[in-house]
């Protein structure tokens, strides 16, 4: 704005300057403002919220805007009521954007939320899984129970809300459940190595975050290869965030598969949804090994 109003460039710097002077403390304490009133504002409707929130902007402006012209000894050209209006204005369509890409995000979370429900109880699994149980019927019946028991827990994650984050510990021992059914199929072909740092358990992450990804690790790194693979799951804390890395060795094409990229790109998508950019996936292959690291903000206490 001052580029284009301003008469030459030194002009155009003075202008900034003022122009600094009156808008960036207005925004500052309004950012400080919503961040601290945050909690209240949750509790509302969004229309009053929004209300609430101009009207809480507007009163941040006049009042800093009063503060100036008393505090110079020189009269503010600016009038009170242009900057109220621009308040108003810049606020609005602030909130609008948010609102827009509210509503655009959410058709994504019901999407991915269905992918999940497709992809990660794939039928062939569900067939494995039952024609191993009914071969352990008479042999292992113990053995037998227990996997259909597993196979429960994870079409109840499946079925279970996606939009509610659940501790890493739960989404720890739903992996370990997965394994334990895969076990029955690949016998001495299958080894997982777990390292989790138990300061990790109560983390709270998106639902069907791990188990997908050692999945992903079974079905690509073990099932190709004849004599089997070693399967690495670590978890630990790092700063204020939780880390998460699945290796598996790479089948002698080399390829990563397409099944394998949609997974990926699934689990990327829900932790945008839950996160935005604080979270990430990264794919990397180290050594012959597929590497993949999850970095999730540690938040814990309530799970919805």
């Amino acid at each position: 704005m001052t580029m284009v109003t301003a008469p030459d460039l030194a002009g155009a710097y003075a202008q900034f300057t003022a122009q600094g002077l009156l808008y960036e403390p207005a925004i500052l304490v309004s950012l400080v403002a919503l961040y601290a009133f945050a909690p209240l504002f949750r509790k509302m409707s969004y229309r009053v919220g929004v209300v609430l929130v101009v009207v809480m902007v507007v009163a941040i402006v006049l009042v800093l805007q009063l503060a100036l012209r008393a505090m110079l000894p020189e009269p503010l050209s600016e009038s009170l009521l242009r900057n109220a209006l621009l308040a108003v204005v810049v606020t609005g369509v602030l909130l609008a954007y948010f609102n827009w890409r509210h509503l655009r995000l959410s058709p994504s979370l019901a999407e991915s939320r269905l992918m999940a429900l497709q992809a990660r109880i794939r039928p062939h699994f569900l067939f494995n899984t039952l024609n191993s149980v009914l071969g352990l019927i008479r042999e292992d019946p113990k053995r037998a129970e227990a996997m259909l028991e597993n196979l429960a827990d994870l079409f109840r994650a499946v079925m279970s809300d996606s939009r509610a984050l659940v501790p890493f510990s739960q989404e720890l021992e739903l992996a370990k459940a997965y394994v334990a059914i895969e076990e029955i199929r690949f016998g001495p072909r299958l080894r997982v190595n777990w390292s989790c740092d138990p300061a990790t358990a109560n983390a709270l992450v998106p639902p069907l975050m791990l188990q997908p990804l050692v999945e992903n690790a079974v079905l690509h790194g073990v099932a190709p290869l004849e004599e089997g693979a070693l399967i690495s799951v670590e978890a630990y804390q790092e700063d204020l965030s939780l880390i998460v890395f699945v290796r598996n060795p790479i089948a002698e094409d080399g390829q990563i598969r397409e099944g394998n990229r949609i997974a990926l790109d699934n689990i990327r998508e829900r932790l945008a949804l839950h996160f935005d950019v604080e979270a990430r996936l990264k794919v990397d292959v180290v050594n012959g090994e597929f590497v993949v690291s999850v970095r999730i903000p540690i938040k814990r206490g309530r799970t919805t």
